[in-house]
């Protein structure tokens, strides 16, 4: 392997395991390590990336990619949680007249809600609104409360993508929440992989994109972000510690399908990709979900 790591969960005959991408297949670090770290959360706790990754240049796959079915990276983090309007094109969709807020605007999502890479989202039969939001994701490594903005960046283990799928009208089922419209199952995707964090220069200034179809729809970069990545550490930190495998899902560009004339929403058969520098391209079909399951 060259360059940094491509860890991810996956799912081989039955088995879910960890490992890490080279070429056209997977090294099985499960079977190989699994006594030491079980999962990769346990590696990111044990702040052992740098130690893995040393241990996988020397390895050769054990499974090829078409005999696996990618998990999303981490299982069972102990917080996703998410940032909306983040990028000034997105604020200004709102139309409201009113600047960039003095705070992020935060939510949660459950990890039931995402699958992982080359999986279709789920459109529920309950509505055909599924939206796409392409983001950059942080995972936290180390664990911190009132977490310091110049010293956030240290906190941060690795890096994915997701697409933070959005049934839109379940958004607006109450008057000021949206975990409904966020969080029905298979509804978004994380992955493919994570990569390890190795700096400030690797997140100022990548491009992001989404694609439905091929067609561009979502284009940004992250110098743009109305809160860095730091100022969002910083400031999820005063009301919550973060803890190793924590994720921040940072905020989508504009170009959603919500805000096209007249809206499109995704269908069975669509295929949406989300893709940044130096982190890789995150690919989904869509399917629908049986009525009454």
């Amino acid at each position: 392997m060259t360059g940094l790591p491509r860890l991810s969960g996956f799912f081989h005959r039955g088995r879910r395991s960890w490992g890490a991408v080279a070429g056209d297949g997977i090294i099985d670090l499960g079977a190989r390590l699994g006594a030491t770290w079980p999962d990769l959360r346990a590696v990111i706790e044990a702040g052992a990336l740098d130690r893995l990754a040393n241990e996988v240049a020397r390895l050769g796959p054990d499974i090829t990619l078409d005999e696996i079915t990618f998990d999303i990276p981490l299982a069972g983090p102990e917080k996703i949680i998410c940032v909306g309007v983040n990028y000034p094109d997105r604020n200004e969709e709102y139309k409201d007249g009113k600047e960039a807020p003095p705070n992020p605007s935060l939510f949660v999502r459950f990890p039931r809600s995402f699958v992982g890479h080359g999986v279709p989202l789920t459109r529920p039969f309950v509505s055909p609104q599924l939206d796409y939001e392409g983001e950059i994701a942080l995972v936290i490594g180390k664990a911190g409360r009132h977490i310091a903005e110049r010293d956030a960046l240290s906190h941060i283990a690795a890096l994915t993508l997701c697409n933070e799928g959005t049934v839109r009208d379940w958004v607006r089922h109450a008057k000021f929440n949206v975990t409904q419209g966020k969080n029905f199952d298979g509804s978004g995707a994380m992955g493919p992989w994570i990569v390890p964090f190795t700096g400030e220069a690797q997140i100022a200034d990548i491009e992001l994109t989404t694609r439905v179809n091929g067609e561009l729809r979502q284009q940004d970069r992250t110098s743009r972000m109305i809160f860095p990545f730091a100022r969002l550490i910083a400031y999820i930190s005063t009301f919550t510690t973060l803890v190793p495998g924590d994720i921040i899902v940072t905020g989508t560009p504009t170009g959603a399908g919500a805000r096209l004339d007249p809206p499109v929403w995704l269908k069975p058969g669509d295929v949406v990709e989300v893709s940044a520098e130096g982190i890789g391209t995150l690919v989904n079909g869509v399917v629908d979900e049986e009525a009454g399951r």
